[in-house]
């Protein structure tokens, strides 16, 4: 592969792509940058299904995704990239293709807000392997694919989940709520409105889930409030 540029480094890049000259002269991170690399296109899947609409905290579990996407975005499009972005919700899948600039990535940004609505109006759990399949389409190989969703949310997809992180550079970021990061003490009255329990809630122990998302191809992070 031929080197194309050494430029800084910006948060995504991968980090086996430093470059331990630039960086010893600037004293800031630099990376090799390589005509390899031809498609740095950034694909951003939202999911809106059921368990993302949810929150204990300031936003719901579905808002900070979508702040988390956005913010992934930007950061692509400053380094001069490429950004896609696709959700899945109730009320379908919905996309936008690839492309550059603050005016493409802003109108990233709306979609997700106007798929977000939707979802909260018609609320449903379908399959996420469609969107992932559709996801493979948008991202081209060797471009970046971030999914954020819910703990557990990418089951039941796995072999869809492999596929596309076969050759991309997939990152399943799991957005944790704060009853979670930090679950209250003592005993907790639950009910569904018919009948109710006691229950204590507890820290949550990903780590069989990150292991597998890890076998899978994918990078797993989790992302507190």
């Amino acid at each position: 592969m031929d080197l194309r540029e050494i430029r800084a480094y910006v948060p995504g890049d991968d980090p086996r792509r430093l470059d331990p000259s630039a960086t010893a002269r600037t004293g800031q991170p630099h990376i090799r940058s390589l005509h390899e690399d031809r498609d740095d296109t950034t694909l951003l899947i939202a999911d809106f299904r059921t368990p993302m609409l949810w929150g204990t905290g300031a936003a719901l579990r579905s808002v900070r995704g979508a702040r988390h996407l956005a913010r992934a975005g930007w950061q692509a499009v400053q380094r001069g990239g490429s950004v896609a972005g696709l959700t899945v919700s109730g009320a379908g899948l919905a996309e936008l293709a690839a492309g550059t600039g603050d005016a493409h990535m802003a109108e990233i940004a709306r979609m997700l807000a106007l798929q977000h609505d939707r979802a909260l109006i018609d609320p449903a759990l379908p399959a996420l392997t469609e969107a992932l399949a559709h996801a493979a389409r948008l991202a081209p190989p060797g471009g970046r694919v971030i999914l954020a969703t819910a703990p557990g949310g990418w089951q039941m997809a796995e072999a869809a989940l492999a596929r596309l992180a076969r050759r991309r550079r997939l990152t399943v970021a799991l957005m944790l709520d704060e009853a979670e990061i930090a679950p209250p003490a003592g005993v907790l009255a639950i009910s569904d409105g018919h009948a109710s329990r006691l229950a204590r809630m507890a820290l949550p122990d990903l780590s069989a889930e990150t292991a597998r998302l890890a076998a899978l191809g994918a990078t797993p992070v989790e992302v507190q409030p």
